[in-house]
């Protein structure tokens, strides 16, 4: 294991992540931890020459679309089920003073 996980650091994340672990607990994480790391220093040893960079899996070319109002100005449909309203607003009991 190349990379050594200090028990600062187990600590630290536990504190971070708002976990409480056990000795056994913490063990296990250390381990684990050092395993990750570990992997992605066996992945960094991978010849990526040749291999473009990408943000999706799948090709995404444009996704955006032009924004066009398809259901128009409604205001006076949704008010008129308001028990009361006041300069095209809903009217609503005060909740505190």
């Amino acid at each position: 294991m190349a990379n050594i996980i200090s028990d600062e650091t187990i600590e630290y994340v536990g504190i971070l992540a708002k976990l409480e672990l056990s000795d056994a607990e913490k063990e296990q994480a250390k381990s684990d931890m050092g395993r990750m790391l570990d992997y992605i220093d066996k992945l960094g040893e991978l010849d990526t020459t040749g291999v473009e960079p990408m943000s999706h899996v799948f090709p995404v070319h444009n996704v955006f679309r032009e924004d066009v109002v398809t259901n128009g100005d409604t205001r006076q449909q949704l008010l008129a089920n308001a028990p009361e309203q006041k300069d095209g607003m809903f009217t609503v009991p005060r909740t505190f003073e």
